[in-house]
């Protein structure tokens, strides 16, 4: 798809980020949130298919709370998002009456992506509600979040909604209005309209940190976002939220990201590969590198020689070489705390002497991705 094609997509998923929405103080700015929901009416009047992934609890919920500046603690933050998520959704619905529409919240975590079960939820209720002519606003669930909370600002959970409705594109607003070759504040730096792959971002200083100061994304978390969702074959256009409305007409602003894959991979792959936090290592001996990276095969005890971390199984660890360089990604079938007494033994061997549970993968073929060395030093 080009970025002309975006005019009539049939399913769009469109993130704002809290800076678009708030004041620099906290709270709602009403204004900007009705022009927002103006044009994303309008197109879905057209008629397309929208989902709206919204930043904004936490901030949203600064100033009736009294508080001067986004909170550090989580617990003055879950806070927050309890106010400010009642005031959003509430700022949502009324907005879209206005244009006859119904709006419908669906609160997420990474989790609700990723986990067969809750992947099968999310994707029957997002489904339905658009079946129904709703427009789902999600939000990350940030009142009972832990590592989620700083999973990226909504914008990675953004890409893997994209993923999860089977969007035809993905629209991520923010206030800055394009992806710069450089400071957008400084004389002489240009706007990229245009990123093929990762080639096209060498070189390019991409800020951190929000202009408003009350979001925790930037535009590093954008074009980390605009990654997942193009290599799950998902176009993206990154843009300001104020031209929202030009972006989804076809025009040429901001920078549009094309789709490099042509097919789509499992969510949770897609998760394990851009999004997930390892939480400890797996140190391979040559042979096992090479049966996970060369043969695609699973990863057995024989083949691990350390371990990093303290996980439970079903995490997330990372898979390296004897030298430390992480090549891959999966999801652990063991406690931390079960898997040295297991290194360097066959599956066969365990099973005889410890029962049969114990003749698996330490990491199964099927919960494994390969990392590339750029993505693994994220």
């Amino acid at each position: 798809m080009t970025r002309h094609r975006l005019a009539t997509a049939r399913r769009i998923v469109v993130k704002v980020g809290s800076s678009s929405l708030t004041t620099r103080e906290g709270g709602l700015d009403p204004d900007r949130l009705d022009a927002l929901v103006s044009v994303l009416a309008e197109r879905r009047l057209a008629p397309s298919e929208v989902v709206l992934v919204s930043s904004g609890a936490i901030a949203a919920g600064l100033a009736p709370l009294g508080l001067t500046r986004r909170p550090r603690d989580l617990a003055t933050q879950q806070a927050a998002a309890s106010v400010g998520q009642v005031l959003l959704a509430a700022a949502y619905v009324s907005s879209f009456a206005r244009h006859g529409l119904q709006a419908g919240q669906v609160l997420l975590t990474a989790d609700d992506v990723v986990r067969r079960s809750h992947y099968t939820n999310a994707r029957r209720t997002l489904d339905k509600l658009l079946s129904m002519g709703v427009v789902p606003v999600v939000n990350e669930n940030d009142t009972v979040a832990t590592h989620e909370i700083k999973f990226g600002d909504n914008d990675r959970l953004a890409a893997l909604v994209a993923h999860l409705v089977q969007a035809d594109a993905l629209v991520l607003l923010s206030d800055v209005d394009a992806l710069y070759d450089g400071p957008p504040s400084l004389n002489g730096t240009s706007r990229v309209p245009l990123v093929r792959g990762r080639a096209d971002l060498d070189g390019l200083v991409i800020g951190k940190t929000g202009a408003a100061g009350v979001g925790l994304g930037g535009m590093v978390t954008k074009v980390e976002a605009a990654q997942i969702a193009t290599s799950a074959g998902i176009p993206t256009l990154l843009t300001s939220a104020d031209r929202a409305g030009d972006g989804l007409a076809g025009q040429d602003i901001g920078t549009w990201f094309t789709a490099q894959a042509p097919r789509r991979p499992a969510s949770r792959l897609l998760w394990l590969a851009h999004a997930a936090r390892a939480e400890g290592r797996l140190v391979l001996d040559d042979g096992a590198v090479a049966a996970v990276v060369d043969r695609r095969m699973s990863l057995l005890p024989a083949g691990v020689t350390a371990v990093e971390g303290a996980f439970t199984a079903g995490d997330p660890v990372d898979l390296t070489d004897p030298r430390g360089r992480v090549v891959a990604r999966g999801l652990v079938n063991f406690d931390a705390t079960e898997l040295p007494a297991l290194l360097g033994r066959s599956t066969r061997e365990l099973a005889r002497e410890l029962g049969s549970g114990y003749e698996r993968e330490v990491v199964h073929r099927d919960d494994l991705v390969l990392v590339a060395a750029s993505a693994a030093k994220r």
